[in-house]
């Protein structure tokens, strides 16, 4: 009997330091894997230098690759306005004309329709997005174009009515889609809002404008401009909102190329804009410091609309996941669709590189603080443990009943967040 325990001991033995020589080979290979690709392990052969700050700086330009081609498409204008500006070499009227159904065309036909299925029925949400887009958000900027009537009296007219156009703008999709993944939100919920937004914006956002400034006591001639809008614009969604029944797969494997093309269109709207001003003399009438009171006036707008969607949030009792859909499909607005539409409805415009500076200083806040809000809410679903280790019906339907995330820490959270961005455009665009 000695002898059986005896062996039985040593085989145990023998397993064990099997099982440890196998893990100290599968430690070695992600050692030597980790060291190939430049970890911070201590590890990497010598005589190979590590490029971390180099890539750190390559994945920065990447990430921020469109704001920094729109800084350079404004010092191009400055540059060289001539060829932009109307009657250059460019043919800017005839080429931004087509670029806009271009880009209409190309919303319609990435468009996924077929994935707004999933996110339909969720009513209450729909109602918060689509009503902050188009009614909440408009009152919010009227309100703010009458007092900054008051306050700041010389404000360009220019620059105002690109404030009363930026806050009747649709959604963006994708970074809205994208935030609300990352934070754990409501992704089924934001696809189909941010969907519907933007096929409502096509339709509701001339409307919109032409609404607004007559209430601010603006009247001009809007049955050609409706006519050329739906023509431009319309059509073109409906056109590759159709061709996608055929082109799915192509435009959804294509679709870096898409925003390609889409970005592309929309440098060259916003360098024909600038170029404009600039030979029409513009920001030498208004100076640098323009720039500075148009992005405190975003912060302003910014913060008012996010802290609105915050307490109608918690007074109709959205759940978390439905309150940060909310929160990311109703404070943002889109620069894709939002260039070419003020390319029709302002074309005529002298100053429309002043009505695009509201939404070109808005675009890039927003996603730098949504970006910032989305980790939060990430780490605080974390910490709490909530999702995957809790059985769904135990989960609170409140979203402020969840520990550690109450009304008043989620609001600390974003004056917090937004705090902490209030300087970072100036440095990004």
């Amino acid at each position: 009997m000695k002898s059986f325990y005896l062996a039985r001991a040593n085989q145990t033995l023998d397993s064990a330091k099997r099982r440890r020589l196998h893990m100290d080979q599968e430690i070695q290979g992600q050692n030597s894997r980790a060291a190939r690709v430049g970890e911070p392990n201590g590890l990497a052969p010598i005589g190979r230098p590590r490029k971390r700050g180099r890539s750190r700086v390559w994945d920065a330009v990447k990430q921020n690759g469109f704001i920094i081609a729109l800084l350079c498409a404004v010092g191009f204008a400055f540059l060289f306005p001539s060829a932009g500006a109307k009657g250059g070499w460019l043919q800017p009227d005839l080429v931004n004309n087509i670029g806009v159904a271009l880009i209409l065309f190309v919303q319609g036909l990435a468009m996924a329709v077929e994935r707004m299925k999933a996110g339909a029925g969720n009513w209450r949400l729909h109602l918060i997005v689509q009503g902050f887009t188009f009614l909440v958000f408009p009152v919010v900027g009227w309100v703010f174009h009458e007092v900054t009537r008051a306050i700041w009296p010389g404000q360009p007219g220019a620059l105002s009515d690109g404030f009363l156009y930026l806050c009747v703008l649709p959604s963006t999709v994708s970074t809205s889609v994208v935030l609300t993944s990352v934070a754990r939100g409501n992704t089924p919920g934001a696809i189909f809002n941010a969907g519907l937004s933007n096929i409502l914006g096509v339709m509701l956002t001339p409307l919109l404008v032409r609404f607004l400034m007559q209430a601010s006591g603006q009247v001009a001639s809007f049955g050609p401009l409706l006519l050329k809008i739906a023509l431009l614009t319309l059509v073109p969604f409906i056109v590759g909102m159709t061709c996608r029944m055929a082109l799915r797969k192509w435009a959804d494997q294509n679709r870096r190329f898409l925003n390609l093309i889409s970005n592309g269109v929309i440098l060259f709207i916003v360098y024909t804009a600038f170029c404009d001003s600039v030979e029409g003399r513009v920001w030498e009438r208004y100076g640098v410091g323009l720039t500075l009171q148009v992005l405190g006036a975003v912060v302003i707008l910014f913060t008012t609309v996010s802290l609105l969607v915050l307490g109608v949030s918690s007074l109709v009792r959205l759940s978390r996941e439905d309150f940060i859909a909310a929160l990311f499909c109703s404070v943002k607005k889109t620069l894709a669709m939002g260039v070419p539409l003020a390319q029709l409805i302002f074309g005529t415009h002298a100053n429309l590189g002043l009505i695009l500076l509201p939404i070109m200083f808005y675009h890039p806040f927003q996603l730098f603080v949504c970006g910032l809000l989305a980790n939060r809410f990430a780490s605080q679903q974390s910490e709490v443990g909530l999702t995957d280790n809790r059985e769904p019906g135990n989960r609170p339907r409140n979203w402020v009943a969840m520990a550690g995330a109450d009304r008043a820490g989620l609001a600390s959270s974003f004056a917090k967040a937004t705090e902490d961005q209030s300087e970072a455009p100036s440095t990004k665009g």
